[in-house]
């Protein structure tokens, strides 16, 4: 008989633990679902506010407020805030609004939570299931993502609830909840929770979950929040390790802004609690456990709002003091000089952002193609004045090309397994061709010039002064069509696209010009006449197959495209006329 007592006690443990955890992963599950879904649909949008609503610390709180809704996470806001620094996209002191605003971004989960619509979430789960399998639109697809996550969430809300319901009856844990009533002890628990499960947001859905059981007061459901707030700062800091000292610094303004915003409410817990309740609904039928439980999970989720509001109003006037302090606990140390191979941009912890993503990826492809420019400016000379030293360096220069061109595809490798839209995969394929052209620019100097020039030292060749300009003429146009091919893709630039097209009238003529001055020289009576002569063609002809390249990549802007349809499409039927 006992023995069946057990059994069946065990069973109802294994029950219990199997509601609580596996509703917490739906939940946690549902939030990812829902927040990839609406990076996709405003990850624009996100672009767009980080860009113009920084420029001070209000319209930066106002910048991490809306990012932080979109992204469901105030922590993930903070991570994309010190891969922005890192990248030198922001400075530590816009960084402090954003940070600050992230906050309040937060509490719209929790308001959300705090809505008891748990039973008709399996109906949002079927709508967001038929929307996302049944239609082949990719927007209505991505809202059928987010309102299944949103589902899922709610879902996961009703099994952790369902699973919990028997400790109702079970005194010894209501003995244990009672503890909570601490709030230091709350505080605590919280923090080291939200530090494991790396979302505040599922704690905070966890806290509201045992409210609605009535396990928990308003008292020990605010202290639980807090910890949450402190808890989430754990992300932030983990991704600033290895970063710049500003990245680490605007990690370490979450930490101080959570910290203090905590310190202050500490001892005013009870009246924070006394002014929700009376800015709450109330149920004035109800009394005891069910009263609680009716009304406590609202009152925590204003609580949460009214916290967090109050503090960034109340620090955002001090953002100069904090970043003071955040100095002097991180002070500036020997700069490190950096090789210019490494990437400076390409931040891993953007990729969970798309579309911010290819904006660093974009200028990377900018630094790529500078250190190609580099060796284009400088190769024509080497190859026809240089010594063997000089060949040699030119050689090496290439180095840092294929350097910063391994770093850019093995990002978009990565970036190519995140959850993109058609628009995103199609613009990765742009980028990942874009770096293809520049480093076969690249590599045609190494290669194909360096041998060139090697060719010239070993036969001992002399190029005229006459070829010479001829060439440098031709050299020139190509360097300036690179260049505006490289600021196109960069700077999605239409007109500088447009212009490297229209570039290849002069560059045909030049080249022209330049073969029938090779023509001319081919009998001049001069040693290793032959020899010399095909050493310049060649070196024209790598110039022309760089024009090609330089032409390839103001192409991908787009428009550029259709304009050399509509040149080749007229040309066409000119002959055919």
């Amino acid at each position: 008989m006992l023995l069946a007592e057990t059994a069946v006690e065990s069973i109802e443990v294994g029950t219990i633990l199997m509601g609580l955890l596996g509703g917490l992963a739906l939940f946690l599950f549902g939030m990812d679902q829902m927040s990839d879904a609406l990076k996709l649909i405003a990850g624009e949008g996100i672009k767009r506010v980080l860009a113009k609503l920084t420029t001070n610390r209000f319209t930066g709180a106002l910048a991490g407020a809306f990012v932080t809704t979109i992204i469901q996470s105030s922590s993930v806001t903070t991570v994309l805030v010190v891969g922005f620094i890192s990248a030198g996209l922001m400075s530590l002191t816009q960084s402090i609004g954003v940070i600050m605003g992230a906050n309040i971004g937060t509490t719209v989960t929790a308001q959300l939570i705090a809505f008891k619509i748990t039973h008709y979430s399996l109906v949002l789960v079927a709508i967001g299931f038929f929307m996302l399998f049944c239609s082949k639109n990719e927007k209505v697809r991505h809202y059928g993502h987010m309102i299944m996550g949103l589902g899922l969430i709610f879902f996961g809300m009703h099994l952790m609830s369902e699973g919990t319901s028997p400790l109702r009856t079970y005194p010894p844990f209501m003995d244990m909840m009672q503890q909570i009533d601490n709030p230091l002890t709350a505080i605590l628990l919280a923090a080291v929770f939200t530090a494991l499960v790396q979302s505040s947001s599922a704690t905070t859905g966890l806290v509201i979950t045992l409210a609605s059981q009535g396990f928990i007061s308003l008292d020990a459901g605010i202290a639980l929040v807090f910890g949450a707030n402190i808890g989430t700062c754990i992300t932030a800091g983990l991704a600033s390790l290895g970063k710049s000292r500003e990245a680490v610094r605007a990690a370490l303004v979450h930490v101080v802004f959570n910290v203090a915003g905590v310190a202050i409410w500490f001892a005013f817990i009870p009246q924070l609690a006394a002014f929700v309740a009376w800015i709450s609904p109330s149920n004035l039928d109800l009394v005891g456990t069910a009263k609680l439980a009716a009304e406590t999970p609202r009152q925590i989720a204003n609580a949460h709002t009214v916290f967090n509001i109050a503090n960034t109003v109340l620090f955002i006037w001090f953002t100069g003091p904090f970043a003071w302090l955040v100095h002097q606990i991180v002070p500036e140390r020997a700069a490190v000089k950096v090789e210019s191979a490494q990437p400076k941009y390409l931040d891993p912890i953007l990729l969970q952002t798309p579309s911010l993503a290819m904006d660093i990826v974009r200028m990377e492809l900018g630094r790529l193609g500078a250190a190609a420019l580099h060796m284009m400016r400088g190769a024509l000379n080497t190859v026809i004045r240089g010594t063997n030293e000089e060949i040699n360096a030119l050689e090496d220069l290439d180095n840092n090309v294929d350097a910063l061109y391994g770093a850019i595809v093995t990002y978009l490798g990565r970036l190519s397994k995140e959850n993109l839209s058609n628009h995103q995969t199609a613009q990765l394929q742009d980028y990942l061709a874009a770096a293809n052209y520049i480093e076969s620019i690249g590599d045609m100097i190494e290669t194909n010039l360096v041998d060139a020039a090697r060719d010239r030292l070993r036969a001992k060749l002399h190029i005229s002064q006459a070829t010479e300009d001829v060439l440098c003429a031709l050299n020139k146009e190509v360097g300036w069509a690179t260049e505006r091919a490289i600021r196109a893709i960069v700077s999605n630039d239409q007109d500088s696209a447009r212009e490297v097209a229209e570039a290849k009238v002069e560059i045909n003529r030049l080249a022209t010009a330049a073969e029938a001055h090779l023509s001319q020289r081919l009998s001049a009576d001069e040693p290793n006449r032959l020899a010399t002569f095909r050493l310049e063609s060649e070196v024209m002809e790598y110039l022309r197959r760089m024009y090609y390249f330089a032409k390839r990549i103001a192409k991908l802007v787009g428009e550029v495209e259709f304009h050399e349809e509509q040149e080749s499409r007229a040309t066409t039927e000119e002959g055919t006329a």
